[in-house]
């Protein structure tokens, strides 16, 4: 189950809002908190200030660079610091690092030890290079780390019901059995979307739902379950869902394989990212 849960930070405000969300699930499932402040090595000595700084006929002088690795340095440990006086007043386990490197891949090394991430939709960085052909810190984290990571909205709101997109897949199987595991811990009831217009299809997944209530039901209380079956374009469907405001909570198996697909016509993970509302957990 999630005992440790990290948080990457920068001091944005969606990251206070991902840090509320964090506080909330580690009261929820009795678990820690890791702070993380990545400071981005592509600031301290990146061409581009190289670039600025030639292209103005101002060369850097001696101790430039030393000069805005310290501003950072000081900047990650104020924000580091209201982490950790976030987590004291809500009287919860925790611990806080700093470290210089490249965002994504740091966050990745250091989920390692964890079970969870949670992170803010688009915090204070954002490079265009850092999610590759579709964008963001979030996805490349969520593509490479192969831990769930639950993306947070710009608002907090406590979670009373929730919801799993189920199409079958491994990620989504994946997905069905710990949206079960969590619904019971939680109390939260649990509506299963399958979205399809195929009727057969729709009873195999169906049946797939029920037999991992059943096998799950042997080690926990029953969850209160419900599928629905709806029809249309899988991304309209599960926002439509969300919108209409009777969950508050969305899980599902995240991203396909084939990129350039995604790359041409867009991912349901993409775009149900983009337009939800509330925290979306992805699982790969």
């Amino acid at each position: 189950m999630i005992n440790k849960i990290l948080i990457p930070t920068d001091g944005s405000a969606n990251s206070l809002t991902a840090l509320e969300y964090g506080i909330y699930f580690a009261h929820k499932f009795n678990a820690s908190l890791k702070g993380l402040y990545v400071i981005d090595v592509n600031l301290i000595q990146g061409p581009l200030l190289t670039d600025i700084s030639g292209s103005v006929g101002m060369p850097p002088y001696e101790g430039f660079f030393d000069a805005i690795e310290k501003s950072l340095d000081e900047k990650a440990d104020f924000i580091l610091k209201e982490f950790q006086d976030h987590c004291q007043s809500a009287e919860l386990k925790f611990e806080v690092k700093k470290i210089v490197g490249k965002i994504s891949p740091a966050i990745i090394e250091e989920a390692h030890n964890t079970d969870m991430i949670l992170m803010a939709k688009k915090g204070e960085h954002f490079h265009l290079t850092e999610g590759a052909l579709l964008g963001s810190v979030a996805e490349s984290v969520t593509r490479n780390s192969g831990k769930p990571v639950l993306v947070t909205p710009v608002n907090f709101t406590e979670i009373e019901k929730m919801a799993l997109a189920y199409d079958g897949s491994p990620s989504a199987s994946k997905a069905l059995y710990l949206s079960l595991e969590m619904s019971r811990q939680n109390a939260w009831p649990l509506s299963v979307i399958i979205i399809t217009t195929d009727e057969k299809k729709a009873a195999v997944l169906t049946a797939q739902v029920e037999e991992a209530k059943k096998k799950t039901a042997e080690a926990l209380p029953t969850a209160d379950c419900k599928t629905i079956i709806l029809s249309g374009k899988e991304s309209d469907e599960i926002i439509k869902f969300i919108n209409e405001g009777g969950v508050k909570l969305m899980v599902m198996g995240a991203y396909g394989h084939n990129r350039l697909r995604e790359l041409l016509l867009g991912s349901t993970t993409s775009q149900v990212l983009r337009k939800s509302s509330i925290p979306v957990l992805l699982i790969r």
